[in-house]
């Protein structure tokens, strides 16, 4: 028997003074605010009355400080999956503000719905598709969570919901230690659900990237 639904979670604030785009770097961890967020994420999860059966993350650091209350409250072991890490991106490293200014830059815009700055949102859907259908499969009944990052979910919510990928990422409908759900009828993913049970109105880091 395979799971019964599938929650996407993002991760909880990153503690990032400098306001870089960290993307894929080390050591970028979750602010105090960041964990209180994860723990809402996965209250949130607690009160749908769903047996949790099945705890993936990425492998970044605040994907796995953000499955923590989800280990706990479920008793879970986390099993990391690079198919959800962040995508890659030139700009790692820098703040957006400053490189977007400078002239130098600005080839890796010319075209925004591949996009040129970064991994294909193509290669981004499959992953997170292939991830979500291995964790579907091998989870024997009860609910799966993905502890993942924020242009991962909004692209699997767009290329679920058959709709371009391009998009502007300030747009995106993935707030801090959101909540995106999907349930599996056959072989097609849809959206049940979206939640943002974390308070984030004071968040200093968005990650928008």
């Amino acid at each position: 028997m395979p799971a019964e639904r599938l929650h996407l979670v993002r991760h909880g604030e990153v503690h990032n003074p400098q306001r870089v785009l960290y993307g894929r770097l080390p050591h970028y961890r979750l602010s105090e605010d960041g964990r209180r967020m994860a723990r809402s994420a996965a209250e949130y999860v607690a009160t749908l009355d769903r047996a949790v059966t099945s705890l993936h993350c990425s492998p970044l650091e605040r994907a796995q400080e953000s499955a923590e209350p989800f280990a706990e409250m479920f008793g879970l072991e986390p099993v990391i999956d690079e198919r959800v890490i962040e995508p890659t991106n030139v700009f790692e490293g820098t703040r957006m503000s400053r490189s977007l200014r400078d002239p130098r830059n600005w080839w890796h815009l010319r075209r925004p719905s591949v996009p040129s700055w970064g991994e294909p949102y193509l290669t981004i859907a499959a992953r997170m598709e292939d991830a979500m259908n291995s964790a579907w499969r091998e989870t024997d009944g009860g609910d799966v969570v993905i502890v993942s990052h924020q242009a991962p979910i909004w692209i699997t919510h767009l290329y679920v919901a058959g709709l371009p990928l391009r998009h502007d990422p300030r747009t995106r409908r993935c707030a801090l230690s959101s909540v995106t759900s999907f349930e599996r009828v056959g072989d097609v993913w849809r959206e049940v659900g979206y939640a943002e049970p974390a308070a984030t109105g004071d968040a200093v880091d968005v990650g928008a990237v």
